[in-house]
Formats: C-alpha cells, sequence, structure tokens
C-alpha cells in the first residue's frame, strides 16, 4: 500500500509539472499581445518569475508547491489555491452525480442483460450501450443540450463561475451535465457487468445454489452479483479517469463552473501556475480513486492482495 501512495503521488507530481513545463514551452506566454504595454509585460514577467530560465522557474515552483504554495494566477490576480478550492467542489459533485448515474444505471442494466441474453428488451440494452460508449461526451452533452433547449426541462445556460449553489440550484443545473457524463459510462459498466455475471453464473458454487433450490433472482442478485463485483470493482480508478477526462469538455460546452473550465480558462489565457495547479488537482482525485479502488478490491476479493 506504501508502493500505491507513493505512485500516486508521482502521478500527481508528473502531470502537474507536464501541464507547467508545456505551458512554458508554448510560444508566447500570458503577456503577450497588442494591447499590453511592454513595459507592463516586462515587470509582470519579472513579478511572476518568468524572466529567469526555465530550469530555474521549474525548481522554484516545486519548492513553493512542497509548501502548498502554489503560485498565484496571472489572469485572475489571485493565490491558485483560493481559485481550486472555489471550483472544486463543484466538480466532485459533477463527478459524484455522473457516478452515481453510471453506477445506478449500468450496473443493473449489466446484471439484467448478462442473466437474460436472449430476451428483447437485452438486445435493446445493449445495442444502446454500444451505441453510448461509441459516442464522444462532446456528442453527448450537444445532444442532450438539444433536447433539454427543446424540451424546455433543464435550463441550457450553465452557472456563473462565482455563484454559490443551493440545494434548488443542485436540483436544476446538475441533471444535464450529470447525464452527459454518467451516460456514456453507465454503458461501458453494462458491457462489463453483463460479461462478468455471464461468467459468474457458470461458477460451480452458484451451480451448487441452483441445485439446492435457490431462486434463479437471489442466484443472480446475491451469488452471481458478488463473485462478478471483483472485475467491476478494479476499474472503478478507470471509470474516475474517464469522468474527469470527460468533465473537461462537458464543463465547458455546458458552462459548469468546475475544474475543468477553470483549466481551460487558464490554457486560454497561459496562465501557467493555474494550469498546473488544475492539473494537480485532478491527478490528486485520479490518485484517490485508484488507492481507493484498490482497498475495495482488496476487501471484496482478498486473493488479490498477495498478487499486489
Amino acid at each position: 500500500m506504501i508502493l500505491r501512495l507513493a505512485r500516486a503521488l508521482l502521478l500527481v507530481l508528473a502531470v502537474s509539472s507536464s501541464a507547467l513545463l508545456l505551458v512554458q514551452l508554448a510560444p508566447g506566454d500570458a503577456f503577450s499581445g497588442f494591447n499590453i504595454d511592454p513595459a507592463v509585460a516586462q515587470a509582470e514577467r519579472a513579478r511572476f518569475g518568468f524572466d529567469r530560465p526555465l530550469f530555474e522557474q521549474y525548481f522554484t515552483w516545486l519548492a513553493k508547491t512542497a509548501r502548498f504554495e502554489l503560485g498565484e494566477s496571472s489572469r485572475f490576480h489571485r493565490p491558485v489555491t483560493g481559485l481550486l478550492r472555489e471550483r472544486t467542489g463543484n466538480s466532485l459533485l459533477l463527478g459524484c452525480a455522473a457516478l452515481l448515474i453510471a453506477i445506478g444505471i449500468g450496473i443493473p442494466a449489466g446484471v439484467l442483460t448478462g442473466s437474460h441474453p436472449r430476451r428483447w428488451w437485452s438486445v435493446a440494452v445493449r445495442a444502446t450501450a454500444l451505441v453510448l460508449v461509441a459516442t464522444p461526451p462532446l456528442a453527448t452533452a450537444l445532444v442532450l443540450l438539444l433536447i433539454a433547449a427543446t424540451t424546455g426541462w433543464f435550463p441550457t445556460g450553465g452557472m456563473g463561475s462565482g455563484d454559490r449553489m443551493s440545494i434548488g440550484d443542485v436540483l436544476v443545473y446538475v441533471p444535464l451535465p450529470a447525464l452527459a457524463l454518467g451516460l456514456p459510462i453507465a454503458a461501458s459498466l453494462e458491457r462489463m457487468q453483463s460479461t462478468a455475471i455471464r461468467d459468474a453464473l457458470f461458477e460451480p458454487c452458484v451451480r451448487a445454489a441452483r441445485a439446492r433450490g435457490v431462486s434463479t433472482g437471489r442466484a443472480v442478485w446475491v451469488h452471481a452479483w458478488r463473485l462478478s463485483l471483483a472485475p467491476i470493482v478494479g476499474v472503478l480508478g478507470v471509470v474516475v479517469g474517464s469522468v474527469l477526462s470527460g468533465s473537461f469538455v462537458v464543463e465547458i460546452v455546458m458552462s459548469w463552473p468546475g475544474l475543468g473550465e477553470l483549466m481551460y480558462q487558464a490554457l486560454i489565457a497561459r496562465d501557467t501556475y493555474l494550469a498546473a495547479g488544475c492539473a494537480a488537482a485532478g491527478a490528486l482525485f485520479l490518485a484517490a480513486a485508484v488507492v481507493c479502488a484498490d482497498i475495495a478490491l482488496v476487501i471484496v476479493d482478498p486473493r488479490t492482495l498477495d498478487q499486489r
């Protein structure tokens, strides 16, 4: 477990460092432009340390990061930690809602299609899942926006970046982006769960339970489902990674004030420290999810502890 935590920290360091260096290596900087006085631009570069050699900038940033000082945003002229604190809660809310939708739809659908593969509704569910898996998050978000604009069920405009959400705001603004994120992941989970439950139904213990007179529903939802949990739990880290990668597009398209939209603003403005901070926050969520998935996998199947 200590090794896993060390790898997680290395992942956060590698992702944030890559974001910092890539933004710095791109042509121009945050203070380039026709409307900026050259003297003011030079003074700002000196204040942020952008006039120093790249390796010196990197190690200075690394030393500050070790003290949890992520620098100042050149776009917002505020500490990066404060901006991340404001947006992290929104991204966590959206991600948790999307995961609830994905798990709540994908797992039961996979159990049903895996245990009754020849029913007409199983064929329909599998076909829908294949379409959703093949559809990128951008297309899903645009289709949902079109439906929302046509029906008027949900607002098509997102919340402002500085708004504080009440429970009513959550119920109004969260469902649309959460569906855009969660439906493709639900389709992937349905495919994995369907395969896992089919394999589990042929396990000797499940066949023995059926021979003892256990009902089909109990054999499927209790015995077989428990056996099928291990491969599903094993990919939870990847699922969270899908949420993070998809949220970048969904937050921009649906104007959701989260880390994805903040990262986009940072890249457009060439805001080096803010881009590195957003990348570090995303990598931290991913690393934490992978570690939690490993712990859950050991709980579900203790035999995996010997393999790690």
